[in-house]
């Protein structure tokens, strides 16, 4: 069984930095695409940054190109979100996602195993 588990949210000032984590367990890590979303308040849940490890194909929205970085650390089945330059339109819950068919995708009903979201407020 796939478990994803978010940590590393919080509340930080316009221009501040967070650096998200995910914790993936119980998977073929190295195979799967993950993928960080973002769901604001009455908002629909997006995709902020894809990235298939096996092509290196990567997607960053364009709301947070320049800021996001995507990265992972094989040896210890995790995956990161670093986010600098934070803007309170950037306030949302952020999942973590794994699609297990190392597809590329924007759309989070491609993605099979999700974590329960991080909460990201930004403040002006």
């Amino acid at each position: 069984q796939v478990q994803l588990v978010e940590s590393g949210g919080g509340l930080v000032q316009a221009g501040g930095s967070l650096r998200l984590s995910c914790a993936v367990s119980g998977g073929t890590f190295r195979t799967y695409t993950m993928g960080w979303f973002r769901q604001a308040p009455g908002k629909e849940r997006v995709a902020v940054a894809v990235k298939r490890w096996s092509s290196g194909t990567l997607y960053y929205a364009d709301s947070v190109k320049g800021r996001f970085t995507i990265s992972r650390d094989n040896a210890k089945n995790m995956v990161y979100l670093q986010m600098n330059s934070l803007k309170p339109e950037d306030t949302a819950v952020y999942y973590c996602a794994a699609d297990r068919d190392s597809g590329f995708s924007r759309w989070d009903y491609e993605y099979d195993y999700w974590g329960q979201g991080t909460q990201v407020t930004v403040s002006s």
